[in-house]
């Protein structure tokens, strides 16, 4: 069976995970924002 502690360690680990790909999600969406904005417009724009 799990102890209190163990099943604790696994929800951590699980938190810093969930942690890690939101911090990574903000950074690709910073990175990539304006080359996403600006190629949506065009399209929309050119399809005008």
């Amino acid at each position: 069976m799990w102890t209190k502690k163990e099943l604790g360690q696994g929800v951590v680990e699980y938190a810093v995970i969930i942690v890690f790909l939101a911090i990574l999600s903000i950074v690709a969406l910073t990175f990539l924002s304006d080359g996403i904005t600006n190629s949506l417009y065009d399209y929309v724009l050119n399809n005008l």
